[in-house]
């Protein structure tokens, strides 16, 4: 997710009305800069046209490690149909930036066409957005706390590292926000999944994307591979799965090639791999960058597989190395997760997606892989407040677990399990990813599989991976955060 087009999208915050007022605004096309200030809280227009305005992040470039003030004291629980302030981390500048409106737009779908038509405990969500590109993980979480009254912080994530003992401190002392999270697979999965530390994450770890790679280029023969990141955590944790993976299941690698992001050519590592001559390369990278290897690679001669990780289905991928280039290769797909579309769940939500309005006429495709896993992580989220009674961290967390597992009535969709929920009955959600089971660090249990891409450059079909397999390898090169105590509240190493 990086490239050095940036959208117009510096933004501090902003915010879905109920009203569904619609804002004129002109979406402004690719730019490498962008300037200009906006207040927090600025109003959204529905899916589909957020109203991104340029703005002026809260704090300099480089400062992960701001320490947010002390918290203040927990105040009562606001009466039925006050607002509930949900803040998205988001990604509008810095690496990911040429992705932050579509993920962003991923949050704005599930609140705006499911939850808001009747809202758990009958509060509406409220949603603003604030910008890590630039400012930092820390000091946009601290912005959603402090200036927001976040209830819910959506994608703790890689950054989170810096912030640990400010959040432990916060939720000790609040028994708030409730942390979904959809880019947290970075944190390792011994942290999470209870009151204490209330994140639960969609689309499992990274190390699993890393496992998923190897666990693929084993069902098809692979003997050498030849592993490329970039130097971003969540990557870096990636590719050092796949690395202690390939060599527990006999596949030689070749050689680790770690380079920076947003490089405007990768023609040196292209030529290295061509002279390796690997069976196969596993990218830990996101799509631009992806893209920009396979184009130097193919330039130099190579045919092999490909094999990269989620980012891929990001529209910048195929936009960035066209179709001419697919039919060259052995493959190039991606390994990761996939959805169940023989249920209920993926028939309710492919249509409500298609339906909405959506700002790229290329995200109107359902089967994008954070637009599926994002609505099913907030449709539990929601699903869990109501079981639980409270948007307390201390509810909402058992209860995660609660909806989403046996015993109870199998439901499918928001307003029947709602339904269900509210007539005193036990619920197991069963969503677009699978069951709505969590780990007890609150890692969902997700389907690993390979999607290849078309000739035409269109996604084909799943092809599911064996799950015990898979299982068996990420138990082996799992890495756990050394904590003390080991219970939370606590601090830990990793």
């Amino acid at each position: 997710m990086k490239s050095a087009a940036q959208h117009d999208l510096q933004t501090s915050s902003r915010r879905i009305r109920l009203d569904r007022v619609m804002v004129a605004i002109t979406v402004l096309s690719l730019v490498t800069a962008a300037c200009g200030t906006a207040a927090p809280g600025t109003p959204a227009a529905p899916t589909g046209t957020p109203a991104v305005q340029p703005g002026t992040p809260s704090a300099q470039p480089g400062s992960p490690d701001v320490q947010p003030s002390p918290t203040a004291a927990a105040q009562p629980s606001p009466p039925s149909g006050e607002p509930v302030a949900v803040c998205e981390l988001a990604y509008y500048t810095g690496d990911f930036g040429p992705f932050g409106q579509s993920l962003s737009e991923d949050v704005i779908f599930p609140i705006e066409e499911v939850i808001n038509l009747d809202p758990p405990l009958g509060r509406p969500w409220d949603l603003f957005h604030e910008d890590i590109g630039t400012a930092g993980e820390a000091q946009g979480a601290r912005t959603c706390l402090e200036q927001h009254g976040a209830e819910i912080i959506v994608s703790i994530a890689h950054g989170y590292r810096t912030y640990r003992d400010f959040m432990m401190d916060y939720w000790e002392e609040n028994d708030s926000p409730l942390g979904p999270s959809v880019h947290g697979g970075a944190i390792p999965g011994n942290l999470g999944g209870n009151a204490a530390e209330p994140i639960f994450r969609a689309q499992g770890l990274d190390e699993a994307l890393g496992v998923t790679g190897v666990l693929y280029a084993e069902t098809i023969g692979v003997e050498s591979v030849v592993i490329f990141a970039t130097q971003v955590e969540g990557f870096q944790a990636a590719a050092n799965a796949a690395e202690r993976t390939a060599e527990a299941v006999g596949i030689e690698v070749l050689a680790r090639i770690d380079v920076q992001t947003e490089q405007p050519s990768y023609r040196a590592e292209a030529q290295r791999i061509a002279d390796l001559a690997p069976d196969a390369v596993i990218m830990q990278a996101a799509a631009i960058e992806s893209a920009t290897l396979i184009t130097a690679a193919v330039e130099a001669g190579v045919s092999l597989h490909w094999i990269g990780e989620s980012g891929l289905a990001q529209t910048e991928f195929i936009e960035t190395l066209g179709t001419e280039p697919i039919a060259s290769q052995e493959s190039i797909g991606i390994a990761a997760f996939s959805y169940n579309d023989d249920t209920p769940a993926w028939e309710f939500f492919s249509e409500a997606w298609t339906n909405a309005p959506h700002s790229a006429p290329e995200d109107e495709d359902p089967t994008g892989l954070y637009h599926f896993s994002t609505y099913d992580l907030l449709v539990q989220t929601a699903l869990a407040v109501e079981h639980g009674g409270s948007y307390n961290a201390s509810d909402w967390a058992p209860a995660m677990h609660e909806v989403g597992e046996e015993p109870g009535e199998v439901c499918y969709t928001y307003a029947d399990c709602l339904a269900l929920i509210r007539q005193g009955m036990d619920i197991d959600y069963e969503g677009v990813t699978g069951p709505g089971t969590y780990t007890d660090g609150g890692v969902n249990q997700v389907v690993q599989a390979y999607t290849p891409f078309n000739e035409d450059g269109t996604m084909g079909e799943p092809v599911p991976l064996d799950p015990e397999r898979g299982l068996e390898l990420i138990d082996q090169i799992a890495v756990q955060a050394e904590c003390d105590p080991e219970e939370p509240p606590n601090s830990c190493t990793w």
